[in-house]
């Protein structure tokens, strides 16, 4: 099952200039169990599909909220030159297609 198959909301934003932050918000505990489930999953594949260490990747669930956030290392600082996303509002599209196992393993 895909993330964007469970998330009612999958996006990024800054977090300070040089970090961005992604929120995945649930509909459902069930949802947001499966996904607090694969934390360690969910950290690999992101280190993997944005070429970071998995040590410079943060994630956190947050269950009053059914959400789980997870944070990286900016390549660039916002609104240095050659940045290309100011506000950081376009970088989750990797995140979409993150297969996470129906039994949560």
């Amino acid at each position: 099952m895909q993330l964007q198959q469970i998330a009612k909301v999958i996006r990024s934003k800054n977090a300070g200039p040089c970090l961005v932050t992604f929120d995945l918000i649930f509909t459902n505990v069930a949802d947001f169990e499966l996904a607090r489930q694969q934390l360690a999953h969910l950290k690999r594949e992101v280190a993997l599909r944005y070429g970071r260490s998995e040590e410079n990747v943060s994630v956190i669930d947050f269950a009053p909220a059914l959400a789980v956030k997870i944070t990286i290392p900016r390549d660039v600082v916002s609104g240095d030159i050659g940045d290309r996303d100011v506000y950081g509002a376009q970088q989750h599209a990797p995140l979409l297609d993150i297969e996470l196992s129906e039994t949560g393993r």
